[in-house]
């Protein structure tokens, strides 16, 4: 009872504050591609990437480091594969090939700004019960798919479901360099009627999360494996969930899924705001069990033709997750990146100093060595920073490099201040100095996110190499020295 109380407590001071920046924090976005709505909506290649391109260089800049992709649509998808169509949002005709793979470019483009990048797969809904990717589904596994309505469903009930979802992602997770497999809809429809008990439905649902689990983390245990819920765990003491939640009335147990080990994070669908809000933020933070939690927010809602929420309803949100210790999650990328009621300028100035994603302290303990060899050539313009590379004791493909850069010794690489490039895979990196002495350090990080000790040089060193070398002498010369004369 007292930690809820201080929680609460805690919670009215961060309304009327803003909270530090972290180092660590997770800055999501879903990039949905059904119907085309975040995606380019051009079908021409080199304008539809020029496109996208342009989505992810504003979502760089505004602090993002997680992109989350729609890559299963509705049993279509955004990459060449003989399990299923094409979607039509790529070519604007389903079962149409690109002759590109938008989901590589997209993973490519994501790496290159140092982000992180997420295949986002709709599980249980399958689109309309005539449409190319159901139908295709249909007359491969006719007794799995159930028809509600004109839309239909894979079988949540059925063994098939989850082998079926679980060999996808295993394709992807085979195929793809993503950082994470996020599943949407891993859930009862809401309009199913559930005719077995509640815990009978939840394990039938857990049940497919652990065959997925085991297909990626067997494959490639550093990737993120993650799931969008219902916004609302379930009712809280003093707090009821109007009857829509994630454990009781769709039989998701995603906490229970983070207690377990069967998932790293959670980004859950907290689309409201106030008491509806709040303390179920701060349930999901106590139930968090040391995983990540990116709560969704919900920017959409601040549209004139949805529910004309003022600005302030999410940046309030945002900054009590941040004082939380919580990430945050935009829905969608349009409403953000189109900069609804101030969204995105408000994020720019928020998300100022750059933030690595959390590391996976439950799944690796051992970080890398640190780097060698770190040298640094003084140009006119530029600092050009090298290093090799260090030694990895995570059993993962490659390593990520952190560069840090300071006015003052030592560098501080736990201030993020000082973070001028994440994720790097890059040996050597070009830094325009302006005239400053900088001093820099580089970091080794694995696939887990775990970061190796620092390596430091100062980034202009005098010939017999005692002290820092002014610069600014090479351009003003004698007149610098007659300067700095008379301040003595």
């Amino acid at each position: 009872m007292k930690t809820i109380i201080h929680i609460f407590v805690l919670l009215a001071l961060v309304l009327t504050t803003k909270a530090n920046t972290p180092k660590h924090e997770v800055r999501a976005v879903w990039l949905t591609t059904i119907g085309g709505i975040d995606w380019p909506h051009s079908y021409s290649t080199p304008t539809q990437q020029r496109e996208l391109i342009s989505i992810l260089d504003q979502l760089q800049q505004a602090g993002i480091n997680t992109v989350l992709i729609q890559t299963r649509v509705r049993a279509t998808t955004i990459f060449p594969t003989t399990t299923e169509p094409w979607d039509g949002c790529i070519t604007g005709h389903p079962g149409k090939s690109p002759g590109y793979d938008p989901l590589q470019f997209c993973i490519n483009e994501c790496h290159r700004r140092g982000m992180e990048c997420h295949a986002w797969i709709v599980t249980i809904p399958v689109g309309k019960w005539n449409g190319t990717g159901c139908k295709q589904l249909r007359q491969k596994y006719p007794s799995l798919i159930r028809k509600i309505g004109d839309e239909g469903y894979m079988d949540p009930e059925k063994p098939q479901t989850g082998d079926y979802l679980a060999q996808f992602c295993a394709e992807v997770t085979r195929n793809y360099d993503v950082d994470g497999i996020h599943l949407d809809y891993i859930r009862y429809p809401e309009t199913w009627k559930l005719k077995v008990s509640r815990p009978q439905g939840r394990q039938y649902i857990t049940d497919i999360v652990r065959k997925i689990n085991r297909a990626v983390k067997g494959l490639k245990p550093w990737i993120k494996l993650s799931c969008s819920p219902i916004g609302k765990y379930d009712d809280l003491t003093r707090y009821k969930s109007s009857g829509w939640n994630a454990n009781t009335t769709v039989c998701q147990d995603a906490q229970g899924w983070l207690r377990d080990g069967l998932m790293d994070a959670l980004f859950p669908m907290m689309y409201f705001q106030g008491n509806n809000f709040f303390p179920f933020a701060v349930d999901w933070l106590e139930h968090s069990y040391g995983r990540m939690v990116a709560p969704g927010l919900a920017v959409y809602m601040m549209h004139p033709r949805e529910k004309n929420w003022n600005l302030d309803v999410i940046t309030r949100e945002m900054n009590v997750l941040r004082q939380l210790g919580l990430g945050c999650t935009f829905f969608r990328s349009k409403f953000f990146t189109d900069n609804t009621k101030g969204i995105y300028d408000f994020t720019r100035d928020f998300n100022i100093v750059p933030a690595l994603v959390p590391p996976m302290t439950w799944a690796s303990k051992q970080a890398p060595s640190a780097v060698n060899h770190l040298q640094m050539k003084r140009g006119m313009i530029n600092d050009m920073i090298s290093w090799q590379k260090a030694t990895d004791y995570s059993g993962a493909d490659y390593l990520l490099y952190n560069v840090y850069a300071s006015e003052t010794l030592p560098v501080d690489v736990n201030n993020p201040k000082n973070l001028i490039a994440t994720r790097q895979r890059e040996l050597s990196i070009t830094v325009p100095h302006k005239g400053r002495t900088l001093y820099y350090a580089v970091t080794a990080m694995n696939r887990y996110g775990m970061e190796g000790e620092a390596a430091s040089i100062p980034s202009t060193i005098a010939p017999n190499g005692s002290k820092p070398y002014d610069f600014r002498e090479l351009i003003m010369g004698n007149k610098l020295k007659k300067y700095k004369s008379t301040k003595k």
